[in-house]
């Protein structure tokens, strides 16, 4: 019963059944689609939704937003693509990936923490700067024709349709989530989106936290280009460009606030199942994909709005709680001296 009643307060559930709702509805439209290689497809391509999905969920956990992530795997990606390019290996791409994920992630979390600009229009500055640079890298054309190992790695599949990067997605999903619920400084990240003030009265520091969160969704954003370049092959120069908001949507979609303090990685992670997924089942209900940027935009929209209402019915009934309990102490005290 103790473990039933946790699972009904997991704010991660509702984007789970969400999902299973999804693939349902679509299944109806066309049965085609409720296939086991449909379903693993689906969780398959959505791999780079799902690394930027948990980069960002740190930082929201804390309170503060990144729009600059689209473009630092857009960033990574080229680099990893003209590194392909010249036969180079992949742990030179993911050692180039993780250090500009650190420099962004460090740039950020100064500028926000430290300087204390808004989140959205700092991290806003750096994704424009960024863009730029990916024009400088790739001299304005797309980076193609790599192939090789690099690409081939991207959709080899390790068991029952299941690719690589599928499962090692799974066991870093597992890992962060044991670290966040059951370690003591993983729980950093909720306190400090919770409350910064009451977290510095404990002795937890705001400022080393938010600054961890962005060098950690720095580094994820990057880990994601490399993996964008050897899925598709190719890298053009917009690469990334409106990724942001499909993984901001997916951590609200899973459960966490977009005022920090409230959520998990196992939310973001089925939340960027859906979003990934979005484009695929409108093939198979005979939309257009043109619809898919509109979907996804209605979905975020509903998403937020509906976030905003549940906050604000939250803390209308914390302060109602208290209120009642501050009246009941009163007339407690009251009826005692009569």
């Amino acid at each position: 019963m103790k473990y039933l009643n946790e699972l009904k307060k997991a704010r991660w559930l509702s984007s789970f059944l969400f999902l299973i709702a999804l693939f349902l509805v679509t299944g109806m439209v066309n049965p085609d689609f409720l296939t086991y290689s449909n379903i693993v497809t689906s969780f398959n391509g959505s791999v780079v939704f799902t690394l930027l999905a948990i980069g960002i969920a740190f930082v929201i956990m804390t309170g503060e937003i990144d729009v600059s992530i689209g473009a630092v795997m857009g960033l990574t990606a080229t680099i990893a693509g003209q590194i392909a390019k010249r036969n180079g290996s992949i742990l030179e791409m993911l050692v180039f990936a993780v250090l500009i994920g650190m420099l962004v992630g460090a740039m950020n979390g100064i500028g926000v923490s430290f300087f204390h600009v808004p989140s959205l229009i700092f991290t806003l500055g750096i994704n424009g700067a960024l863009r730029g640079l990916i024009y400088v890298v790739s001299g304005g054309k797309t980076t193609e024709n790599f192939a090789g190992a690099f690409t081939k790695i991207g959709n080899q599949v390790l068991f029952a349709e299941v690719t690589i990067y599928l499962a090692i997605i799974v066991v870093i999903i597992a890992v962060i989530h044991l670290l966040l619920t059951k370690t003591k400084k993983g729980k950093y990240f909720i306190a400090v989106g919770d409350n910064p003030n009451g977290a510095t009265l404990v002795g937890i520091s705001v400022m080393k936290t938010k600054m961890l969160a962005y060098i950690i969704c720095g580094i994820f954003a990057g880990v994601a280009g490399v993996v964008f370049a050897s899925k598709y092959g190719q890298v053009n120069i917009v690469a990334g460009t409106g990724y942001e908001m499909s993984a901001i949507a997916a951590c609200v979609l899973g459960g966490i606030s977009l005022s920090g303090g409230l959520g998990n990685i196992l939310g973001a992670a089925f939340g960027a199942v859906i979003m990934s997924s979005v484009s695929r089942m409108l093939v198979f209900i005979h939309l257009p994909s043109n619809f898919n940027n509109t979907l996804t935009g209605v979905m975020l929209l509903i998403i937020v709005v509906a976030d905003a209402l549940v906050q604000r019915h939250a803390v209308e009934s914390a302060r109602r709680k208290r209120l009642l309990s501050r009246t009941a102490a009163f007339d407690a005290k009251v009826g005692g001296k009569k």
